[in-house]
């Protein structure tokens, strides 16, 4: 029940993402040109999911736990640092320079266009790419003999 329940969420998301227009990387890049076509719809769609994730927030929140879990499982890490802050960065500047974004280019894959399709490929590569070098960064375990 709990994949079904998951499949679900994913088709009500992703079909309002293809119903709102933002698996078009045209009408993203529009609203962020201000100074030219500026298209303010996404405004409204991010104010819609805004609208609709505090009340499912209230929903979830008040209860003792969660539906398929034994209890809540919340981030405890409250700090901004530059690895936050830097990880924005590169997604704000590739969401504005693509005019796709996780959420809007899964969707965008059934239209099969070879855009959507190098900007996932790119998007993994990042992913991993980053998880690789952040690899790199942490002490290895030291063996024991």
């Amino acid at each position: 029940m709990r994949f079904v329940l998951i499949y679900l969420i994913g088709v009500v998301f992703g079909t309002g993402i293809v119903l709102s227009g933002m698996a078009n990387p045209a009408k993203v890049i529009n609203f962020f040109d201000v100074a030219g076509s500026w298209d303010p719809s996404l405004a409204f769609v991010m104010g819609g999911a805004l609208i609709v994730t505090a009340i499912g927030y209230r929903l979830v929140f008040g209860r003792k736990r969660p539906i398929f879990e034994g209890r809540f499982n919340l981030p405890t890490a409250r700090n901004l640092d530059a690895r936050l802050l830097g990880g924005s960065a590169v997604f704000g500047v590739g969401w504005g320079i693509s005019g796709f974004c996780p959420g809007g280019a899964l969707p965008a894959l059934g239209t099969g266009k070879p855009e959507v399709f190098i900007f996932v490929a790119a998007m993994l590569a990042g992913i991993f790419g980053a998880r690789y070098l952040q690899s790199l960064s942490r002490p290895s375990p030291k063996a024991t003999t």
